[in-house]
C-alpha cells in the first residue's frame, strides 16, 4: 500500500495529536486504517445487542453511536482532504459532533448495516488518499480555524478509529 510519512507539527490542529500520537511513524496509516477497520468489527460484534445501545455512564455515547461518529467524522475529514488536495483554499468550518449523534438514530439501526456502511466509507478514505501523488499529501487548508494537511488528515482519521476503540475497550469492557 501507499507510504505516507506521519504529518509534522504544525500541519494539524495541536488537539488532534491525542489521535495522530496513537499511530506509529512507519508510513502505514492507510494499512492501519484497514487493519482498525477489520479489528473494530470483530471487537463490537463481540458484545451483545443489548449491550450495543447501552451508555455506560449519563451523557456518554453508546457503541453504536460511537461507530456512526466515526463514520460521520471520517466522511467530513475526507471531504475536506478532498478540497485542500485539490488546491482549495476556501476556509472550511468545523462541525457540532455532539448535535450529530441524536439524527444518527444510530441506536435504532441494525449493527450489521453500521458496519456495513463503515466499511464502505474506509474502502471509499483509503482510495481516495492511494489517489493523491506526494505534492498533494503535503497540501493543506484551514478547516475550524487550523491548519491541516493532506497527510495529517490520513492520520487523525486513523488515530481518531483508535480513540474510540480504546474508549469502548475501557469503558464497556469485551463483549
Amino acid at each position: 500500500m501507499k507510504h505516507i510519512p506521519k504529518p509534522q507539527e504544525g500541519e494539524f490542529n495541536p488537539y488532534t495529536i491525542m489521535y495522530i500520537g496513537l499511530l506509529p511513524d512507519d508510513g502505514l496509516v492507510l494499512e492501519h486504517l484497514q487493519d482498525n477497520l477489520q479489528t473494530m468489527c470483530d471487537f463490537v460484534r463481540t458484545f451483545p445487542k443489548e449491550k450495543l445501545t447501552t451508555r455506560w455512564a449519563e451523557g456518554e455515547w453508546t457503541i453504536k453511536e460511537i461507530l456512526v461518529h466515526i463514520i460521520d467524522d471520517e466522511r467530513i475529514y475526507s471531504y475536506r482532504t478532498l478540497r485542500f488536495a485539490r488546491g482549495d483554499s476556501t476556509e472550511l468550518p468545523g462541525f457540532e459532533q455532539d448535535e450529530y449523534v441524536p439524527y444518527s438514530k444510530a441506536n435504532e439501526r441494525d449493527l450489521e448495516d453500521i458496519l456495513e456502511e463503515y466499511s464502505a466509507v474506509r474502502q471509499a478514505t483509503i482510495t481516495l488518499f492511494r489517489s493523491f501523488d506526494d505534492a498533494a499529501l503535503l497540501r493543506a487548508g484551514v478547516s475550524n480555524g487550523h491548519i491541516m494537511s493532506v497527510r495529517a488528515a490520513a492520520y487523525h482519521i486513523a488515530g481518531h478509529d483508535l480513540h474510540h476503540f480504546n474508549s469502548i475497550k475501557e469503558n464497556y469492557g469485551t463483549g
